[in-house]
């Protein structure tokens, strides 16, 4: 498939690459001090007579931001459509599998049935012991789009490194990336391409969407979760912030990833750290909500433990390595505030209520940081209600209810981020990278 450039580049775009490799060392150490700080600087909170008034202003600031993403008009989202278009740039779709026997031919069926006429499909069997290889073996001859490559065992970067060799061997100006499991509608193209058409956005992110499983807790949590997520991101990118790339369902323009060099192979996240690359290039991400893409969810706490482990400590490395360049990179202020209170709401409040609530138990009192931990619990429920509320007719009164339920499964985070910020501190590096189990769709 030959690739044609469609579009203009923006004004400022620069085909040298950035060193974005450079900023990725001593994670462990800046971690420590980190934590160290944190604790050090709860404690004195606890102890100056003016602690109270410094979370009441901190408490301030993030409510302010909360209010803003709550309160403030969403985004319209124009019907997907094509028509009228003379020349589309032609489109890469990557799959990183590994023993996904299951489910792998559900996947090449969906991909391959897209309304779109200049496209490749090439997935990246990166040294499947199962099934996987001898099953893309048998529909190569069935779907013209198909790609399929095979890797050695040993060849290194986890799903980065399969990801970054499918970007070398691919054509496509612009570059979709799933997993396994994904399952996507005939006109998603249609939602996408039509995006890239302003120079400044580097990548699309599509709402991820819970499959239909057993009734349980932790799936029932996990669908609404994405919901929430979707409305926040796209309320982020709404009012100067940014919006984060979430790995299945993500689209990024070619010349954009050759300048960030390509998916960071020493991360735990590659989506989460090329968001970080690309903003700070000064790229744009778009969040479309409409428009979905269809994934497995977790069934159990363990699981789903080890899963949002991973991530947290997959975002929280982003902060440990380009902190110089989010600070002093000329890369947008109030992007740079929008991650700022992410980072104390995600990361440092978790951390900081483990010796606020040790204090707060031997001084017989309340935690001096409940007011920031209500304006997150009041941030998870209003999430819930205002994306719910754009998907589906519920009365108020379910509304309600489905959003307390998921401001109380939505406490999950609080042990998982505490837990991983001390964990980094005190554990001797480790880079693993683990792909989540899928199952059968038939059982």
């Amino acid at each position: 498939m030959a690739a044609e450039q469609v579009w203009e580049q923006p004004e400022f775009y620069d085909p040298t690459p950035q060193d974005f490799n450079a900023y990725g060392g001593g994670r462990r150490r800046k971690a420590v001090l980190v934590l160290s700080l944190l604790w050090g600087g709860t404690l004195a909170l606890h102890w100056v007579s003016w602690g109270t008034w410094v979370v009441w202003a901190l408490t301030t600031v993030v409510g302010w931001r909360v209010l803003r993403l709550l309160w403030g008009k969403t985004l319209p989202e124009a019907a997907p459509s094509l028509a009228g278009e003379t020349s589309l740039p032609s489109v890469t779709l990557l799959v990183a599998a590994k023993n996904e026997e299951v489910v792998i031919e559900r996947l090449v069926r969906s991909l391959c049935q897209l309304d779109y006429p200049c496209y490749e499909v090439w997935v990246i069997d990166d040294a499947s012991t199962d099934a996987t290889g001898q099953i893309l073996a048998e529909l190569s001859p069935h779907y013209p789009q198909l790609r399929v490559r095979h890797r050695v065992a040993g060849a290194g970067g986890g799903k980065s490194g399969a990801l970054n060799e499918g970007l070398r061997l691919s054509q496509g100006e612009i570059v979709g990336v799933f997993d396994a499991d994904a399952q996507v509608s005939p006109d998603l193209l249609h939602w996408i391409v039509p995006l890239f058409q302003q120079a400044q956005v580097g990548a699309v992110q599509v709402r991820k969407a819970i499959a239909p499983g057993p009734a349980n807790w932790w799936l029932q949590g996990q669908r609404v979760e994405m919901i929430l997520d979707a409305f926040l991101q796209q309320q982020r990118r709404r009012w100067g912030g940014i919006a984060e790339l979430r790995g299945n369902g993500q689209f990024v323009r070619r010349t954009a990833l050759n300048r960030v060099g390509g998916w960071n192979e020493a991360t735990l996240t590659d989506d989460l750290d090329l968001t970080f690359r690309l903003q700070l290039d000064t790229w744009d991400i778009e969040f479309l909500f409409a428009a979905s893409v269809m994934e497995e969810g977790v069934t159990n706490f363990r699981a789903l433990w080890h899963q949002r482990n991973r991530w947290a400590e997959g975002g929280y490395q982003r902060y440990l390595d380009y902190w110089r360049p989010w600070l002093f990179w000329p890369w947008g202020g109030w992007k740079r505030f929008d991650t700022g209170v992410t980072c104390v709401s995600q990361y440092l409040l978790p951390a900081a209520s483990i010796p606020d609530s040790l204090l707060a138990i031997w001084g017989k009192h309340p935690p001096l940081l409940w007011p920031l931990t209500s304006v997150m619990l009041l941030l998870f429920c209003g999430s819930t209600w205002r994306g719910l509320s754009r998907l589906e007719a519920r009365s108020p009164w379910q509304l309600l209810g489905e959003s307390l339920r998921a401001m109380l499964y939505m406490t999950h985070w609080l042990p998982v981020m505490a837990a991983m910020m001390v964990r980094v501190a005190l554990r001797p590096k480790r880079l693993k990278w683990v792909k989540t189990v899928h199952v059968n769709p038939g059982e």
